[in-house]
């Protein structure tokens, strides 16, 4: 009898790894490979402190590529505006409705005299539970926004601005948001809020690396590092991780904030513990 428990519970275990779960009890595969950030939506979110690191990108750059992967699991309120990433630029997620539904959108935050004006690419749709490649870049008299494999052109030059002392939002750099009500704000008041899923492969440059005349923008491996790289997560630390290493070897290193930590998926092997597979399962 009480080898025929113990086959019961082996068979249960087995079935357990074997029958398909849902994204909420399996998280997805990077799609390059390794771990990622992991954000609740609530308050989570990894900073750079402006007090210590100051703006990215330098006074006057007009060519830059902001780009990541991201995996949006529940959508924000119809009152806010997700963030990805905010400080120069602003990538978020904004929730028109059912019948125009999610919309990834972009905006610099620029003007000459005050710094804080705005130049905005058009949104477009975005879908839940599954990965996207978002890029926002610049260069020249194009502004950029590609999703995947599609692309998003707007008119007019844009030259970021060092001095953030007027914005009208935290100066920090944060990937995941903020979390403030912006009355003022260019956008109607808008709650800025915190993106609820995962984000991977954040890299910031100093050119616009994707050439709009050709298709296939979709990354197949890691983001590369290269002189015009300023910054570049790949979140690829133990999970559980809330330290967030910069490979650029410029040392902006980001701190997880409120339980923002790096998670992943993870696969089977043939001579895996059960009891491995057991804890990860009811975790």
């Amino acid at each position: 009898m009480k080898n025929l428990r113990n086959l019961s519970i082996f068979a249960f275990l087995f079935l357990l790894v074997l029958i398909p779960l849902s994204a909420e009890v399996i998280p997805p595969p990077s799609p390059a490979g390794g771990n990622y950030l992991v954000l609740d939506g609530v308050d989570d979110h990894a900073i750079l402190d402006f007090e210590t690191f100051g703006v990215l990108l330098p006074e006057g750059t007009d060519e830059f590529t902001f780009e990541a992967w991201i995996y949006l699991t529940t959508p924000p309120n119809r009152d806010t505006h997700a963030l990805i990433l905010s400080q120069q630029v602003r990538m978020y997620v904004w929730n028109h409705g059912p019948n125009l539904g999610l919309r990834l959108m972009s905006a610099t935050h620029l003007h000459p005299l005050r710094g804080v004006a705005f130049g905005m690419v058009p949104p477009f749709s975005l879908f839940l539970n599954q990965w996207h490649h978002v890029v926002f870049q610049a260069e020249g008299v194009q502004r950029v926004l590609i999703i995947n494999d599609v692309v998003r052109v707007s008119q007019g030059r844009t030259i970021l601005a060092a001095d953030l002392s007027h914005a009208r939002h935290p100066r920090d750099f944060t990937i995941g948001g903020f979390g403030e009500k912006i009355e003022s704000d260019w956008h109607g008041g808008h709650f800025w809020g915190h993106f609820a899923g995962y984000i991977d492969e954040v890299r910031i440059s100093t050119i616009a690396r994707y050439n709009t005349a050709k298709r296939d923008f979709t990354p197949r491996t890691k983001f590369k590092n290269d002189a015009k790289t300023v910054a570049l997560w790949h979140f690829d630390e133990a999970s559980g991780t809330r330290k967030f290493s910069d490979t650029s070897g410029n040392a902006y290193h980001l701190m997880g904030k409120n339980g923002a930590q790096t998670d992943g998926a993870f696969a089977v092997e043939a001579e895996g513990k059960l009891a491995t597979v057991w804890g990860r399962l009811k975790k």
